[in-house]
């Protein structure tokens, strides 16, 4: 299948003409419309709600946008929480999961009123040492062993650092419920970037029977099931998609079948997507500066890296479209490269695409999600602009690149003669 870029050579150049590239571009009307599909999927249950993974794309803007579209927050850390406030977006629209949590970070989540989802048993008695546990808390679960669909990002759950075991959850909701909890949720992450529509529906299943076993045992009130990220993208044109309206058909059938004849068809649905709400509506816009004729055939952009990680990071792939030659033939073959001083600074290896010019401007696709957050200043890199195209077809510059002061300004230069 092939990939199209939502924007054309032209609208590019009138971008261009006033920003210059690399910058992270978004797109108002994709994201809109997946976040009202998300929500039509899961409409037949009352109390869903998606908690939008900040940390996929951390911009006021965007976090306005998707809140505008009924979307919370899911919070990690302590500026994320002021992020998520600053827009606006506060108590039960936010939801806190992290770990190895600071004391000002649970401050402050406990200050907001959000939704505080616990990583760890040992985290009730952090919790309480704070004042009076809210009324409803959240609990991360890990079942251990393996989980098999498709999980290439994250380790699997008996490698991984997050949750907690089904005792240890008991315990923690008995110890809660003594100290004044009356209302719980159950959260879990066992796979990352999953191409398969059946991924959600069989987490979900595993949790509904969780959450059956957690009450019959505890006595508890399991109030939500959040059923966290995971759903992945087709960053190959060749790629099946994720279809979220089979997704959620697929959840609503387990619903059915394991809660609904336990008399628990109150439980709320809550997911915290951040790549299937935003990477396909992103693109890195890049220039073409140099070529390169030895062993390969090289092509330089003025982005690297520091702009988008995840190609020197994982090995992931992004689709290139160079602008303008959508329809031409790819009869050569380059490496895609940026100007850091590491070998892995490329986003494409002996890809196969038309014959480049140098000042050719390219779209890397699906950046919309962990590409401008991952970024960093290695090589003194200056982290580039962030612009939203609007519905309307005008654009807003929502970040501005970094500048060298910004790169110097945490340094104390009292002793040095700095001009920049």
């Amino acid at each position: 299948m092939k990939k199209t870029p939502f924007l054309t050579l032209e609208k590019a150049r009138e971008i261009t003409a006033q920003i210059p590239t690399p910058f992270h571009l978004y797109d108002e009307a994709g994201i809109r419309a997946n976040a009202r599909a998300l929500k039509e999927a899961f409409s037949w249950n009352k109390g869903f709600r998606e908690f939008f993974a900040v940390k996929a794309t951390p911009n006021p803007y965007i976090v306005k946008l998707l809140h505008e579209e009924g979307c919370g927050c899911d919070c990690a850390t302590y500026t994320e929480l002021v992020l998520a406030e600053a827009v606006g977006v506060t108590g039960h629209d936010v939801m806190f999961s992290s770990n190895v949590t600071p004391e000002k970070d649970m401050r402050k989540a406990r200050e907001m009123g959000v939704y505080i989802n616990l990583d760890d048993a040992t985290y009730v008695d952090f919790l309480a040492g704070m004042g009076d546990v809210p009324e409803t808390v959240c609990l991360r679960y890990n079942p251990g062993g393996s989980f098999s669909l498709g999980n290439t990002i994250m380790d699997m759950p008996r490698d991984a650092k997050y949750g907690m075991t089904e005792d240890q959850m008991a315990g923690a909701i008995n110890r809660l419920m003594k100290l004044g909890t009356k209302h719980f949720g159950i959260h879990a992450f066992l796979a990352s970037n999953t191409t398969t529509n059946e991924y959600y529906p069989e987490l979900a299943a595993q949790l509904f029977r969780l959450a059956v076993r957690l009450r019959n045992a505890t006595g508890c009130h399991i109030s939500f099931v959040n059923l966290s990220g995971g759903i992945g993208v087709d960053y190959r044109p060749e790629q099946p998609k994720c279809d979220i309206k089979v997704i959620g058909e697929g959840v609503r059938q387990r619903y059915e079948q394991i809660l609904t004849p336990q008399g628990m068809d109150d439980v709320a649905i809550f997911t915290e997507l951040g790549r299937f709400m935003l990477a396909p509506y992103g693109h890195l816009i890049s220039t073409v500066l140099h070529q390169k004729h030895i062993y390969r055939e090289y092509v330089g952009l003025d982005a690297c890296a520091a702009d988008l990680m995840r190609p020197a990071m994982y090995g992931a792939y992004h689709h290139i479209t160079v602008l303008g030659k959508e329809d031409a033939i790819l009869d050569h073959v380059y490496d895609v490269t940026g100007g850091l001083c590491e070998n892995n600074d490329k986003f494409a290896i002996e890809r196969s695409l038309p014959e480049i010019d140098i000042g050719d401007i390219v779209a890397i696709h699906d950046t919309g999600a962990h590409g401008h957050s991952m970024g960093y200043n290695y090589n003194g890199k200056l982290r580039s602009a962030e612009v939203l195209l609007k519905e309307d077809g005008s654009f807003q510059l929502i970040r501005r690149a970094e500048t060298v002061q910004d790169y110097f300004a945490t340094f104390d230069f009292t002793d040095f003669k700095f001009q920049y």
